[in-house]
């Protein structure tokens, strides 16, 4: 069984897909959905299904190896990326190499950074006048959004579209993409 951890900072509705997509899968699990935040509406949804949870801070992230322990002791294989935050530190990135994955909600490397979102980058995708948009799944590595890109989806982006829309059309494309292509990487693995 090969064995993923997800790291969410907020409501956690990719982290959903994911959970909904492996639930009951012959050889893929959710085993574990780590946050940097106490309170974040994703450890409510890992309660629901039964998934371990660990809630970590700045200092253990960056300084101390409590989530690389935490990771092996739950024998975690593959690590996503839903909505989480903070930059991946270099002693994460070497024990999990090309085994972390990101979701942009953007077409990178369009509106990528730090700072870049949520809300922020559909807002920039508007401000700028796109005529279209996406996501954007990609390797981790010690930058924000640089990783090497796996897979894009593309949306149209009218005129008339608020960042509210954009964020709705960005949505589907991730909800219908992640778990996909999360499924096929996991899959060809070799651990």
């Amino acid at each position: 069984m090969k064995k993923i951890a997800i790291f969410a900072s907020g409501t956690g509705s990719n982290a959903r897909r994911l959970v909904e997509h492996f639930d009951g899968h012959t050889n893929v699990e959710i085993a574990l959905i780590a946050s940097n935040k106490a309170d974040a509406p994703v450890l409510n949804m890992a309660q629901e299904y039964d998934i371990a949870t660990f809630i970590f801070n700045k200092k253990e992230f960056y300084h101390t190896k409590i989530v690389i322990e935490k990771l092996a002791a739950a024998k975690i294989d593959f690590i996503v990326l839903a909505g989480f935050l903070w930059l991946v530190p270099k002693t994460i990135i070497e024990q999990y190499p090309k085994r972390i994955i990101n979701l942009h909600p953007a077409l990178l490397p369009k509106y990528g950074g730090k700072g870049m979102y949520g809300m922020r980058v559909h807002e920039a995708v508007r401000a700028a006048n796109e005529t279209e948009t996406g996501i954007t799944i990609h390797y981790v590595n010690e930058q924000y959004d640089e990783g090497d890109i796996i897979f894009r989806a593309h949306c149209p982006v009218a005129a008339t579209d608020t960042p509210q829309q954009i964020a709705k059309k960005i949505q589907i494309l991730e909800h219908q993409h992640l778990p996909i292509i999360t499924e096929k990487l996991v899959q060809s693995m070799r651990v």
